[in-house]
């Protein structure tokens, strides 16, 4: 027995291709009925980490698949994969949601999707766990939605702390040829890479002005000759590894996510720097990512460069990077392939605005060319 949600008579089959659309403006309607759609509905993006992370429908789920997780689930996926928030996927097992909306870019019906797509595999495996919940695609897709009703949808930030203006004692000495003789890496302030994370330079690490605005309450610095400034005012995780070839950073990232997510669970806000902010705090950025979220080397990478374009890990941290890369993919295959949960719980990937394995020896994948651009030093 089904509520009266407003959507289309579902089709009493359980056919796979023959899922139903929903037009926009009954989307809308439902959107905006509920009084948003994690209430009433339950909205599922299978467009890419990226483009969802820089805009997407407010309340919307990222639901996306490594290419690994995609070749080697033949038995299919759980429920867990798809639904990664508990209470969420305990909701929708008791049939508390009126239905489940899945969005992708543009396909106006179920015949255009991919058939080894996130989105195929995304409803196969509903239908399999959850039959009697209705499942609907959107008909036109994110673009057709966000180009009829933006104000339904959300786009990322601008990063923060760029408009951050010096302090007062500084000001007086401030020249117009400042900009030109501060370095570009430590002009304007902390860059937001997640409401909880934050990325810059050893210069705004010393400027509790800055901290304070963002309302920083930890910082991870990520060298060995910096100082902590302010060791009585914030909580300082050090991570004393050099910029060069033959540093292993890979050895700190679980301490440092671990540390990350312990910060953001009690609310708080983590500032991560290194010398230049462009090397080893970057790296440590890009493996939060990649583990939290399940995302590739690349996407991560595009991630914070839209928000730090002067990112550049050396050659040797973007080989540990992929050598992390291939254990964080690979923890997601055994997960899909047992049937168990994958690690995290986040319902999302990113939500904007405020209210993302130790080896011994450095990995021949160090030497690899990088088809990024790298810088010597941070």
């Amino acid at each position: 027995m089904y509520l009266d949600s407003g959507f289309p008579p579902r089709r009493s089959t359980m056919v796979i291709m023959e899922v139903p659309v929903i037009e926009c403006a009954t989307f809308r309607s439902l959107l905006e009925t509920d009084g948003g759609a994690d209430t009433g509905c339950l909205v599922l993006d299978c467009r890419s980490f990226f483009a969802f992370s820089s805009y997407h429908i407010r309340g919307s789920t990222n639901v996306r698949f490594s290419s690994i997780v995609r070749r080697r689930a033949r038995a299919g996926l759980g429920l867990q994969h798809i639904v990664a928030n508990e209470e969420a996927r305990a909701r929708l097992q008791a049939g508390r949601y009126r239905g489940v909306v899945f969005v992708d870019d543009r396909s106006v019906d179920f015949g255009q999707v991919k058939k080894d797509g996130t989105l195929m595999l995304a409803v196969t495996a509903l239908r399999r766990e959850c039959c009697s919940t209705p499942v609907f695609l959107l008909k036109g897709g994110f673009e057709a939605f966000s180009s009829q009703y933006p104000e339904l949808c959300m786009k990322a930030s601008l990063p923060q702390g760029l408009s951050l203006t010096l302090s007062t004692s500084l000001q007086g000495s401030a020249s117009a040829n400042s900009a030109c003789t501060t370095p570009l890496y430590d002009q304007g302030g902390p860059v937001e890479i997640l409401p909880f994370l934050y990325l810059g330079s050893a210069y705004h690490a010393s400027r509790k002005d800055m901290l304070d605005t963002l309302g920083i309450s930890a910082l991870i610095n990520v060298s060995a000759n910096c100082p902590n400034h302010f060791e009585g005012h914030y909580e300082y995780k050090s991570i004393p590894v050099e910029d060069d070839h033959k540093a292993d950073i890979s050895s700190w990232f679980n301490e440092a996510i671990e540390f990350i997510d312990t910060v953001k669970n009690r609310g708080g806000r983590v500032f991560v720097h290194c010398q230049a902010g462009i090397s080893r705090s970057a790296t440590i950025c890009l493996a939060y990512l990649m583990h939290t979220n399940r995302v590739k080397l690349d996407e991560a990478f595009e991630f914070v460069k839209q928000r730090r374009s002067i990112i550049s890990p050396n050659f040797s941290f973007m080989g540990q990077l992929l050598q992390f890369e291939s254990q964080v993919l690979a923890v997601s295959t055994c997960s899909a392939e047992a049937g168990s949960p994958a690690v995290g719980t986040s319902s999302t990937v990113f939500n904007f605005p405020v209210s993302i394995p130790v080896h011994a020896a450095p990995s021949p994948l160090s030497f690899l060319p990088s088809p990024i651009t790298t810088s010597p030093s941070c």
